[in-house]
């Protein structure tokens, strides 16, 4: 896994600016105590879908969300994607906040690029196991994501057993447990994503347009 250390300065607040020497060599801090000690797992599972104006079926799941139904519309089937790094970003980083604040921030950002790249990665295998049926991914859709309600999450999480299988849980808020975690739906359709949607990603579909770390 390949983690792009651009993404890791742009989430520090440097945006498209090269990070100073002393950031630089905290960042690939970051990353080697976190290539070391992340334990990535993901799960997926994929269902047909249907639509109503704004109500998504997912198999036996039903969802209210009209960001959710603009983003599958023309898909066939859908996935529930879940992925995480496992425990020990979160007690790398609560080990650092005491001992060293530079390297906690560092770590925070580090650990939210690797749940990017991990989450393309694991992409990139559902394309390849899909390509043969002609079925294309477009884009993670996750839920906080404009409409999409967060008390989904726990919803999709059962559906994959995820506790049991990947020890990834969230709490009463609804907020993963360990942090470094994502869950989505990723739409399958007969027909390419558009280049705009493909190249965009995530931020394509957000509505959060001042967003300061919004990539398009």
């Amino acid at each position: 896994m390949q983690i792009d250390r651009a993404e890791i300065s742009r989430y520090l607040g440097y945006g498209r600016r090269v990070p100073d020497p002393a950031v630089s060599r905290k960042i690939e801090e970051a990353v080697a105590l976190l290539e070391q000690k992340a334990a990535p797992h993901a799960l997926w599972a994929a269902y047909p879908v249907s639509i109503a104006d704004a109500t998504v079926k997912l198999g036996p799941l039903s969802v209210q969300s009209a960001a959710l139904s603009r983003h599958l519309r023309g898909c066939v089937q859908a996935c529930l994607f879940a992925a995480t790094l496992g425990p020990a970003p979160d007690r790398l980083q609560q080990k650092a906040e005491v001992q060293n604040m530079a390297l906690a921030l560092t770590l925070q950002a580090a650990a939210a690029a690797m749940i990017e790249a991990y989450c393309d990665e694991e992409a990139e295998r559902l394309a390849a196991h899909f390509a043969p049926k002609k079925l294309y991914l477009r884009p993670r859709f996750s839920p906080g994501y404009g409409d999409f309600p967060l008390s989904f999450q726990p919803v999709l999480l059962r559906a994959l057993d995820a506790p049991k299988r990947i020890g990834l849980t969230c709490t009463q808020s609804c907020l993963l447990a360990p942090t470094k975690s994502v869950t989505a739906v990723i739409g399958l359709s007969a027909a390419p994503a558009s280049a705009q949607t493909a190249c965009a990603g995530k931020c394509a579909s957000c509505e959060n347009k001042t967003c300061p770390y919004r990539l398009s």
